[in-house]
């Protein structure tokens, strides 16, 4: 009837453009739950005017955050553990007379797992968890000065773990520091401190335990105490530089997506 057909409303008037209607989408809440919920980047995905690109970024980032967290917690339980093994070193057989007497080998009291794979590990350690937790000065640090000072702190620990790493491989090649009977080699019984092994060019005191017993006279099981301490931070060290690898990979990539948003 033409009264319905005067109250149907024009479609034409509310038919709209293509260019005239474009959606936005404000990407900061997002920014905020993603970064304060990292875990929940894969449950949301936005795909309207490529949007879903700077989503991702946002959860690179989030994960990148919680990897340095992780690493720097790792970086920092490392270097304890090779502060107690290098320490452990001075004290053979849990005696500090030996340490009081100036009866320690050269290679336990460089320190390196103190000052080395401890220390410059551990102050690495700290500013990368800073960096993973935004404390301080790293609240609103911007991505070139977060990849400096990613940089920095994956140097250190690197140039640390890599003294200890060499320190301790040395150590296993000369052996313990102990006292021994010198009369094989000039027929007259003698005794003294040195590094027994170290002249052994035939024989690898590694593989032949019937030495480990019969050549140390002093401290009692030297040998062991020498090659399953330095072995420790052997394998602490070669895991920091493993951890620093990953941080340094970890940074490079929060450092694009930075740039990217």
């Amino acid at each position: 009837s033409p009264e319905r057909e005067a109250s149907r409303p024009n479609l034409q008037e509310f038919q709209l453009r293509p260019q005239e209607f474009r959606p936005t989408l404000n990407t900061e809440p997002f920014s905020r739950f993603f970064l304060s919920h990292p875990d929940s980047c894969h449950r949301m995905q936005v795909s309207r005017n490529g949007r879903a690109q700077t989503l991702s970024s946002l959860c690179v980032m989030a994960c990148s955050r919680t990897c340095s967290q992780i690493l720097g917690l790792s970086l920092g339980t490392t270097a304890l553990f090779a502060a107690a093994a290098n320490t452990v070193l001075l004290f053979p057989n849990w005696d500090v007379t030996y340490l009081l007497r100036g009866l320690i080998g050269r290679h336990a009291m460089l320190g390196s797992g103190l000052w080395g794979g401890g220390l410059m590990v551990l102050t690495a350690a700290t500013l990368i968890s800073l960096m993973g937790w935004r404390y301080g000065c790293f609240s609103k640090s911007g991505p070139c000065r977060s990849m400096l000072t990613a940089l920095l702190s994956s140097g250190l620990a690197f140039l640390g773990a890599l003294i200890c790493f060499i320190t301790s491989g040395v150590a296993l090649k000369d052996g313990p520091f102990c006292m021994f009977d010198v009369s094989p080699f000039n027929q007259t019984q003698a005794w003294k401190h040195g590094y027994p092994f170290k002249d052994l060019h035939n024989r690898n005191y590694l593989y032949d335990h019937s030495l480990w017993n019969s050549v140390c006279l002093e401290p009692s099981k030297a040998v062991i105490w020498h090659v399953c301490f330095f072995s420790a931070l052997l394998c602490i060290s070669l895991l920091q530089i493993l951890l620093v690898v990953i941080h340094f990979i970890n940074s490079f990539l929060g450092l694009f997506c930075n740039l990217c948003e």
